[in-house]
């Protein structure tokens, strides 16, 4: 059985704002970084756009660009509630594996042009050689990344006892 705890709001408020913050500091845009910090807030991980519009105090339609932002990101999604015609946000508990897995698998798409912008750049270039050494990294994390995600799992399996 899961425990309520009472919260006190105005601390919740400024947790997310506070990690909002950083979030957008590192380069994600104000309102998605408020709607994410909400959710990851929120003991379900859900909420829909009124609920979210409520906490965050701002318009429909700012939530609205916020969560097209996050899912296309795929730190979000969208869910439809059971019986009803409103939209649900949900971010998972392994939401962090979930959008480096994903972000990996387009990196991918970039190895075809990134090829051929060495070609056409001259691999001896300055510019030819930033093009390949930009390649190589996406060619490490590719190589390397199934094994660190596969030590994450197990990692957070202990430590959190999953």
């Amino acid at each position: 059985m899961t425990q309520v705890t009472e919260r006190d709001e105005h601390a919740v408020l400024r947790f997310i704002e506070r990690v909002a913050s950083a979030f957008t500091e590192s380069g994600m845009p104000r309102m998605p970084s408020r709607v994410f910090v909400a959710l990851l807030a929120e003991d379900t991980g859900t909420m829909t756009a009124a609920e979210l519009a409520d906490l965050l105090q701002v318009s429909p339609a700012a939530i609205s660009g916020a969560i097209r932002y996050l899912t296309q990101v795929s730190m979000v999604s969208r869910e439809r509630e059971t019986g009803s015609r409103r939209d649900v946000y949900r971010v998972y508990d392994d939401v962090w594996y979930e959008a480096v897995f994903r972000r990996e698998r387009l990196m991918s798409r970039w190895d075809g042009p990134l090829r051929e912008g060495i070609a056409v750049l001259g691999p001896d270039t300055p510019a030819g050689r930033r093009i390949a050494e930009t390649l190589a990294f996406f060619e490490f994390i590719h190589r390397e990344l199934p094994n660190l995600l596969e030590r994450w799992r197990e990692y957070r399996d202990e430590r959190f006892n999953s």
